[in-house]
C-alpha cells in the first residue's frame, strides 16, 4: 500500500519545532488574554506569554487538570465569544460534573482535517466506507470519527453504538472496508458474528480503527487473527480535542505518530511533575497549538506512556500504546494493579472472552479483589472452572496479588458507549 503524506508531514524536525513554537507564542497569548482561568495560572506562575521564547521553556508554565475545567462549568475556559462556538461536546459527569469543550468552524475544520489525516495513516482510501460504531451525541467519538473519514472522502455509516445484531447485518450487507469503534466492543462485534453462524474472516472489513480505551497486544492479535484484518490504535481525548491526536499507522504497528503540528506532547513524572526525556515512561501532557474556542496548557491526561522517534512518520515523535492510566491504578494490599495486567491474563486463558471486570471490596481491614471475566458461549462447566483456577494463579504469580475470579456468562458486564467498566471499587461507595 503506497504511502500517502500530506505537506505537514514531510516537515523535519527543525522546521516542524519553528512552527510549534510559533503556534505555541499565539497560544499563550490567547489563553492569557481570552480565559480569566490562564490569566490567573500565569500571573501566580510570575509569567507571561513572552517568557516562552523556546519549547523548553514550556516546562516552566503550570499544568492544566481536569478539575480546572470542572471548577469552570460550563463555559468559562473558552477563549471566543459564544456565538462564535459551532459545537459543544461533554464527558458524561458519571463521576462529577462534566467537561464541556468547544469549537469554532475553524477548530472543526481542524480536527475533521486531523481525523481524515489518522484514517488515511490506518489505511483508509478515498471511496472506502467506514462503519463508525463508537457513540454519538455528547461523546466526541462517534462525530470526530465520522467528519474526519467524511473529509478524507470515504462514505460513512453511522451506525453508533448498541444494537450488536444490527451492526453484525449492517456489515454484511454494506460491505464497509474500516470500522471504527473501541476495542472491546469489537469483540462483542466478533461474538455477534460467530453467534449468528457467519465466519468473521469472511466480512468485507480491511481495517480497524479502535480507540477511546487502552487495549493490549494480545488483544491486537486476537481481533487481527479472527478477523483477518489489521488493527491499528488511534488517541484522542476530548480535552485536547477528541480523536485524532495521534494515530498508528498500518505499515509499522509500533505506537502511534503525534500530530505534533497541533498538538505538542510532553511527559512527565506523576509524582513531581518534572518533564522526562522522550524514551521514559511518564504521564503525557498536551498543549493545544491550533485550537480556537478553548486553548488548553499542559493538559494532564492521566494516561501513560512514553514518547519515541517517529518511523513511518519521522517527523513526527511515536507515543508508545497507552498501558493504563495513572487515575486507573489500583492499589491492593500494597500492590500497584492496571488494568491492562489483567487484560492480558484474560486474552491467555482458554474457555474465557476478552471482558473482564475488576471488583475492589472491604473484608473488616483487608482489600479483596475478585476478576470477573466472561466465559465463551461454547464453553463447559468444566472449562470455566479451569479458566477460574488458571486466571487466579496467573495473577498472583504476574502481578503478586491474591484474587477471586468469577466466570460469569457471556454479555454479563455492564458495557457504556461500547466500553467495559474496567474497575467496581465498592471499598469507600465509589465505581470507576
Amino acid at each position: 500500500m503506497a504511502v500517502l503524506l500530506d505537506a505537514a508531514e514531510k516537515l523535519g524536525r527543525e522546521e516542524l519545532g519553528a512552527l510549534q513554537l510559533d503556534r505555541l507564542r499565539t497560544t499563550l497569548r490567547h489563553a492569557y488574554e481570552n480565559v480569566p482561568f490562564y490569566r490567573r495560572s500565569f500571573d501566580e506562575a510570575g509569567l507571561r506569554p513572552d517568557d516562552c521564547r523556546s519549547l523548553a521553556d514550556l516546562a516552566r508554565f503550570p499544568f492544566t487538570v481536569k478539575t480546572d475545567l470542572r471548577d469552570n462549568y460550563p463555559f468559562g475556559m473558552f477563549a471566543v465569544p459564544q456565538s462564535d462556538v459551532r459545537r459543544l461536546h461533554a464527558s458524561s459527569g458519571t463521576t462529577g460534573v462534566p467537561t464541556v469543550v468547544g469549537y469554532t468552524q475553524g477548530d472543526l475544520d481542524m480536527w475533521a482535517d486531523m481525523v481524515a489525516r489518522s484514517i488515511r495513516a490506518a489505511g483508509g482510501r478515498p471511496g472506502h466506507k467506514v462503519h463508525v460504531a463508537y457513540g454519538y451525541g455528547l461523546f466526541t467519538g462517534g462525530l470526530g470519527a465520522h467528519y474526519g473519514a467524511e473529509r478524507l472522502g470515504c462514505t460513512v455509516i453511522p451506525a453508533s453504538g448498541g444494537m450488536t445484531a444490527r451492526q453484525v447485518r449492517l456489515i454484511q450487507d454494506f460491505r464497509p472496508e474500516v470500522i471504527m469503534v473501541t476495542p472491546s466492543y469489537m469483540l462483542t462485534l466478533l461474538d455477534e458474528f460467530e453467534r449468528q453462524g457467519v465466519d468473521p474472516r469472511t466480512t468485507s472489513l480491511k481495517v480497524g480503527i479502535f480507540g477511546a480505551e487502552p487495549w493490549t497486544e494480545e488483544m491486537r492479535r486476537e481481533i487481527e487473527e479472527r478477523f483477518a484484518i489489521d488493527a491499528v490504535d488511534i488517541y484522542g481525548l476530548s480535552e485536547v480535542v477528541g480523536p485524532g491526536v495521534a494515530q498508528e499507522c498500518v505499515e509499522t504497528k509500533d505506537g502511534l505518530h503525534v500530530w505534533e503540528d497541533h498538538f505538542y506532547p510532553e511527559v512527565v513524572d506523576p509524582v513531581t511533575g518534572a518533564v522526562l526525556p522522550d524514551g521514559e515512561q511518564g504521564e503525557l501532557v498536551f498543549t493545544s497549538l491550533t485550537k480556537e474556542a478553548m486553548p488548553v496548557v499542559r493538559y494532564r491526561t492521566r494516561d501513560l506512556t512514553r514518547l519515541l522517534p517517529g518511523t513511518a512518520r519521522p517527523g513526527f515523535r511515536r507515543m508508545e500504546k497507552v498501558t493504563g492510566r495513572s487515575d486507573d491504578m489500583v492499589i491492593v494490599r500494597g500492590v500497584n494493579l492496571f488494568p491492562t495486567q489483567v487484560e492480558e491474563i484474560v486474552l491467555r486463558t482458554p474457555g474465557v472472552a476478552p471482558h473482564f471486570q475488576l471488583r475492589l471490596t472491604r473484608e473488616g481491614r483487608m482489600d479483596r479483589l475478585t476478576v470477573r471475566a466472561e466465559a465463551r458461549p461454547e464453553a463447559t462447566g468444566d472449562q470455566r472452572s479451569a479458566a477460574a483456577t488458571a486466571i487466579a494463579a496467573a495473577v498472583k504469580e504476574g502481578v503478586g496479588v491474591t484474587a477471586g475470579v468469577e466466570i460469569v456468562d457471556p454479555g454479563t458486564l455492564e458495557r457504556s458507549v461500547g466500553k467495559l467498566r474496567r474497575i467496581e471499587d465498592l471499598r469507600d461507595g465509589r465505581q470507576r
